[in-house]
């Protein structure tokens, strides 16, 4: 399999050498959850895509610290091309950003958050008819986030996955050729924890140390990986 990733943001100059984008960082997640794939990164904020989408089995959309409602020439331009590889029917990923831009080419309302920022490690349950995890004994999944926007409505056609109090629309799909999800499955504690300490108005300060803590604790990002490609490969039954 061949996967397209358009890479969405460009991260921090103090966390770059670490991370490089989050493009990059789902290839580690793939990796570590030994999913066999071949990926080219497109930053999408530099114009970059590639001649043809028919290159690839499937598109994947990273995440970013921009609005996928906004009316940046560059958000305008990756719309227009997700609304036309939805035409097409081509198989898609979006994590984050790119869940909440996927429902909003599919009309669905995607918007600020009421409750505020959804940070660190957050519990969810899965709700699909089709299991996370082949061996799941239960439906709780728990996975790392940093979001103030969220996917208000499900999409017409689309299939709810996963959700939470927080998160009502926390992961989607929409018949065999679209998953979405708003968590993000790639990151790791460091990340995460660098990006608390860059925003620490996303949490109470009576809560911080928490939701500091919380991080270190497993989460399900690799088993999120593993369903991704059984989705995309079509054996996800």
């Amino acid at each position: 399999m061949k996967i397209c990733i358009l890479d969405n943001d460009n991260l921090d100059p103090a966390v770059v050498d670490a991370y490089i984008s989050y493009g990059a960082m789902t290839e580690t997640m793939f990796a570590a959850a030994g999913v066999p794939w071949e990926f080219d990164r497109f930053n999408t904020t530099r114009g970059e895509y590639p001649a043809s989408f028919d290159d690839y089995d499937a598109v994947l959309l990273t995440g970013s610290k921009a609005d996928s409602f906004s009316d940046e020439p560059w958000v305008q331009t990756l719309r227009g091309h997700v609304t036309e590889l939805l035409k097409q029917r081509k198989k898609l990923l979006g994590i984050c950003f790119g869940h909440q831009l996927i429902a909003y080419c599919l009309g669905a309302q995607v918007g600020r958050a009421s409750k505020g920022w959804g940070m660190g490690r957050m519990d969810y349950e899965w709700v699909g008819a089709t299991p996370l995890k082949r061996d799941a004994a239960d439906n709780a999944v728990s996975l790392l986030a940093s979001h103030q926007d969220q996917v208000m409505s499900l999409p017409v056609g689309a299939t709810l996955q996963a959700r939470s109090e927080f998160c009502p629309v926390a992961a989607y799909s929409v018949d065999d050729r679209v998953f979405c999800i708003q968590p993000h499955p790639e990151f790791v504690e460091d990340y995460s924890a660098w990006i608390l300490a860059k925003r620490p108005e996303s949490v109470p300060a009576e809560r911080r140390e928490q939701v500091r803590a919380d991080m270190a604790l497993p989460h399900a990002g690799l088993d999120v990986a593993r369903y991704m490609q059984r989705f995309i490969e079509g054996t996800a039954a």
